[in-house]
């Protein structure tokens, strides 16, 4: 079942593919969620109970061929990376804002900052 061509997140390599639903082995990529799960599925016309062994050749393929033109994973991380460098070289607010790791987007500052200083690091982690 896993020579079919389908990449399977490291959390899914303990369970036996049968027993994945697809819907959470997709979700589970960085930068899908549950409704680019929902509408890649319609898509691709499989049932939201669908399970990752019980794939066809041809639905394996066509979702292989999805997901290679989504960016996702590291590419998407360092897309996200790029655009915050950019700001901070720019000069932006934001970008000021981000180096040094305060809120972004007009959060108070008088409490309630520790979840700015965790998110707003240089390296951003998904």
């Amino acid at each position: 079942m896993a020579g079919k061509g389908i990449v399977v997140p490291v959390n899914f390599a303990l369970h036996p593919l049968d027993l994945i639903i697809l819907q959470s082995a997709l979700s589970s990529f960085y930068g899908i969620g549950p409704r680019h799960t929902q509408r890649l599925m319609s898509k691709l016309y499989i049932h939201d109970t669908a399970r990752v062994g019980s794939l066809a050749d041809k639905q394996v393929l066509d979702l292989t061929a999805e997901l290679s033109n989504m960016t996702i994973e590291n590419d998407l991380r360092r897309k996200l990376q790029d655009n915050i460098r950019r700001l901070r070289d720019m000069g932006a607010y934001r970008g000021r804002r981000h180096a040094m790791q305060m809120p972004v987007r007009g959060q108070r500052t008088r409490t309630q900052t520790a979840t700015a200083g965790k998110l707003n690091r240089v390296e951003r982690f998904g």
